[in-house]
């Protein structure tokens, strides 16, 4: 069969016939065999019919990639974005947003939801997300019976277990289509201080062999001192394998990383670079050329040596991901979302270690991590072969776990379901006490513990979970009577921090409140504390002031700690200053203080949809034009 005068291999022909059925479909086949494809052949298929598709993508970066691939595919009037702070073209045919927002519409009935045929869940292995994973999981379970799902991932080991569970909630056909062949072999390798590029065996072989001078003299019951693998040498023996992606689990990292490599004088300066870059950034802010992050690229770029991470301005970013494009890239250090958010595979893949920190402590990657980001390895039509270079540092050796990541992506996807304040105001709200019984059944997690008799038990966690929480929501006067009060209904249109929210926009808190104040809170409701941010400067008021005294004296509003830190940014917001000037008041990256106030507007947003008051609205809206203005010369998307 042939699509857009393209040979379709047999794992997407199966997958195109199981949509012509009206049947969902999982679909798990290997990074850059094509999964993208068949959501393509959905929406060609449907929007000529008038039907509107969803695509949903577990990260803004790759809502924003997709959003662009199909405005030049189909034309900006057929394709919209809403990614919370971003919304445009509302009522396109092709509607392109994170999982959340979706999950969002999915719970609350929005009339978006009407005429729907398909929603593609891309990366749909984001269920096993921690933190996330629930969002997935609401999606499937709240979406209109009439729509189908096209689930994408590169591996599901139990593929056929989720396509059941979801037959089983959703009563409908869904097909499970598996492609193992890689277009473009991997080649799977190890890189030792000593040994160089070798084998995990042969790592294994001397990493616990004691060196002689041990041996020899007192300390022989001491292990060696081997030093850590350097990246300048791997880039070295791999100079006829590139270009390469260098992924690291640390922004400054990566920025380090490409400055060493540069000093190290092994790539030439290519002049068509500079070029590109001079022309790319004709018309741009002068201030962003001005940001050490874009003087420190600028300088490693002319090599053909880049970083990449979410730290950095839209506008740096893009420049890096059309160079690297062009071919004009040798070695690009990256995170791991680059991974995910960006369709770029190299010829090689070279991972600074394959331990990271998740926030609470170093781990060993899971097996579907290694192959998420070795899977961007292989160019298809242009590399017969892949590769993929683990440094390894023997001081976090461990052969049995290394194989085990390493040799095949065999980790399951799991439940994270959980229960959220959002979500049983929205159940209450929506559904009557037996619908809500059914729902709560209807989890992946009860699936995978009871299997097909899943509906047939009495109650489980989540109806305790349930209760606990709704008796929690009736005590602060969200519910009463088995109906949400006006509180409760407010809250239902919040999706994170509903009680605070709620709280302070849903009583008469705000009343008193000006625009700076609000400003304020919804500051320390978006800022995500970390132990090395600094604040250089703060801006002490009367406005402050009172507002600390009023959260002081209402019980469930104390706990607002970071006001007088967080003037530092707000007050040169609310005075008109640009976001290259509030810089100089923080360590924050660029990226990082634009993702702050972009939080911001998403949550004024959510406030303005979920208020009745128009005096609030109003004062909403003049806090969203004083961040837009901050914000105005910096491309966000």
């Amino acid at each position: 069969m042939k699509y857009k005068n393209l040979l379709l291999d047999k794992f997407q022909e199966d997958a195109i016939a199981a949509i012509e059925k009206n049947h969902s479909v999982v679909v798990s086949a290997p990074t850059g065999s094509g999964k993208t494809l068949i959501a393509d052949y959905i929406i060609n298929k449907d929007v000529r019919k008038g039907i509107r598709v969803i695509y949903t993508a577990p990260i803004k970066a790759l809502s924003n990639q997709k959003y662009k691939d199909f405005c030049e595919e189909y034309g900006e009037d057929k394709i919209g974005l809403l990614t919370g702070d971003i919304v445009r073209n509302h009522d396109a045919p092709i509607l392109i947003m994170t999982t959340e927002i979706y999950r969002n519409m999915a719970l609350t009935n929005d009339p978006l939801m009407d005429n729907i045929s398909y929603v593609v869940f891309d990366e749909i292995h984001y269920i096993n997300d921690v933190e996330r994973g629930y969002v997935w999981e609401e999606s499937i379970i709240f979406s209109n019976p009439k729509i189908r799902f096209l689930c994408l991932s590169a591996t599901i080991p139990n593929a056929k277990q989720f396509a059941s569970w979801i037959e089983a909630v959703k009563k409908h056909k869904v097909d499970v289509i598996k492609h193992n062949r890689r277009e473009v072999p991997l080649a799977k390798k190890f890189y030792d201080s000593e040994l160089g590029i070798t084998t995990l065996e042969q790592i294994r072989d001397v990493a616990h062999i004691p060196d002689y001078r041990y041996i020899r003299g007192r300390k022989r019951f001491r292990r060696p001192r081997i030093k850590a693998p350097s990246h300048i040498e791997l880039i070295k023996e791999i100079k006829d394998k590139l270009p390469c992606l260098f992924f690291n689990f640390s922004r400054k990292k990566c920025q380090d990383n490409a400055n060493e490599l540069m000093n190290a004088k092994i790539f030439d300066n290519n002049p068509k670079i500079t070029s590109f870059v001079r022309k790319k950034l004709e018309g741009a802010p002068k201030e962003i050329r001005e940001l050490e992050s874009s003087q420190l690229l600028f300088r490693t770029l002319s090599f053909g040596i880049a970083f990449h991470h979410a730290g950095l301005i839209p506008l740096i970013k893009e420049i890096v991901e059309e160079l690297f494009s062009q071919g004009l890239i040798r070695v690009l250090y990256t995170t791991e979302t680059f991974a995910v958010g960006i369709n770029m595979p190299a010829k090689s893949v070279c991972f600074e270690s394959l331990r990271k920190y998740d926030g609470i402590n170093f781990r060993f990657l899971n097996s579907k991590e290694y192959f998420q980001i070795a899977g961007r390895a292989g160019r298809r039509g242009i590399d017969k072969e892949g590769f993929s270079y683990a440094m390894i540092d023997r001081r976090d050796f461990d052969y049995g776990v290394i194989r085990g990541i390493t040799d095949l992506d065999k980790d399951p996807i799991k439940s994270q379901f959980r229960l959220s304040v959002n979500t049983v105001l929205n159940l209450v709200k929506n559904h009557t006490p037996g619908e809500i019984d059914v729902i709560l059944k209807n989890n992946f997690f009860t699936y995978q513990k009871f299997g097909k008799n899943f509906a047939k038990i009495r109650r489980n966690v989540f109806s305790y979970s349930f209760e606990k929480t709704k008796k929690k929501l009736i005590r602060m006067g969200y519910i009463k009577n088995g109906k949400l009060t006006s509180k409760g209904e407010f809250s239902s249109k919040i999706y994170s921090d509903e009680i605070l929210i709620g709280e302070i926009f849903a009583t008469d808190f705000y009343f008193d409140l000006n625009e700076y104040q609000i400003l304020m809170i919804l500051a320390c409701l978006a800022y995500e504390p970390r132990a090395k941010t600094e604040f250089y400067k703060d801006y002490p008021s009367k406005f402050v002031s009172d507002l600390k005294g009023a959260l002081r004296r209402r019980d469930l509003l104390r706990n607002f700690k970071s006001l007088d830190k967080l003037t530092a940014l707000i007050h040169p917001c609310y005075n008109n200053r640009s976001v290259f000037e509030i810089l100089p008041n923080t360590n924050l990256l660029e990226g990082d203080l634009i993702r702050f106030f972009r939080q911001i507007l998403d949550k004024i947003g959510q406030i303005k949809k979920a208020t009745g008051d128009e005096r609030l609205r109003q004062m909403l809206g003049s806090c969203q034009t004083l961040i837009l203005t901050c914000l105005k010369d910096v491309d966000v998307v």
